[in-house]
């Protein structure tokens, strides 16, 4: 049982909140029973199971950690205010888990079935990121293209946010540059928004699987990122507000594609 702040294993966990320590490392901490739950059940890769036996109340997670430890995955038991140094949570339920990152080539990705995937150009908000991520798993993406200088999917925040579609949703890499010279190799169909679009995104018929890319919260897409799309569409609005949150705009056109695609199936 570990009860000192200042164990050795205990500092590099904490460490993991700054992006330069998992980027380092190429681990993350998650806690929580659900989101921990959502790791073992899509077979995330689990390096250390982190557990404060006094605050572990629930059959399901005293299941899940004795079933991870006979499966080989390290346990650390920790005390409870050592579990609360490491909770970025009030009332935190006493069970974490360190994992590894998973990142695929951009060469690796291929229009499968399914919806396709969503393009984020400089993502800033790791709110935003973990709720598209939220969202892209609903309407069956296969995952998310980070590209330029884009947020950290791997930050407490972006992983609260996604309710556990970080495991399910793969993850991308890669500079504008090297999505554009993808997308012309493989002939891949790529939709773009701007409130200055000609066409409204009801109007246009989508042909899944397709790369829906989205600009920055502060910028939305360039000139030179709408020439890189096949189409660009805009979603009306009549009230004061110029734009909508970056969230919420995917949401929106994801789940019209996502409609006419139940549409077209029957």
């Amino acid at each position: 049982m570990i009860s000192s702040f200042s164990n050795p294993q205990i500092k590099q966990i904490r460490a993991l909140r700054q992006r330069k320590e998992r980027d380092a490392t190429g681990l993350f901490f998650i806690e929580g029973i659900r989101l921990v739950g959502e790791a073992v059940q899509l077979h995330a890769p689990i390096d250390t199971l982190v557990v404060a036996p006094e605050l572990l109340s629930s059959d399901f997670a005293r299941s899940l950690v004795e079933e991870q430890t006979q499966a080989g995955v390290r346990l650390l038991e920790v005390t409870v205010d050592v579990f609360a140094s490491l909770s970025g949570k009030d009332g935190p339920q006493g069970l974490g888990a360190v994992l590894r990152q998973q990142w695929e080539p951009l060469e690796a990705v291929g229009l499968e079935d399914g919806l396709g995937w969503v393009a984020l150009e400089s993502v800033a908000d790791p709110g935003n990121l973990g709720t598209i991520l939220r969202t892209a798993d609903a309407v069956g993406c296969a995952g998310v293209l980070l590209l330029g200088t884009s947020t950290d999917p791997f930050d407490p925040a972006a992983l609260r946010a996604s309710m556990g579609a970080i495991f399910s949703q793969r993850l991308v890499r890669a500079s504008f540059a090297e999505f554009v010279a993808w997308k012309q190799r493989h002939r891949v169909a790529v939709v773009g928004t701007s409130g200055d679009a000609a066409h409204d995104y009801r109007a246009v018929r989508y042909q899944p699987p397709l790369v829906l890319l989205m600009g920055s919260e502060r910028q939305g897409l360039s000139d030179e990122q709408q020439a890189a799309c096949d189409v660009v569409v805009r979603i009306p609005m009549v009230g004061r507000s110029d734009s909508l949150n970056l969230a919420v705009a995917t949401g929106v056109v994801l789940y019209e594609m996502f409609y006419q695609r139940l549409k077209a199936e029957g």
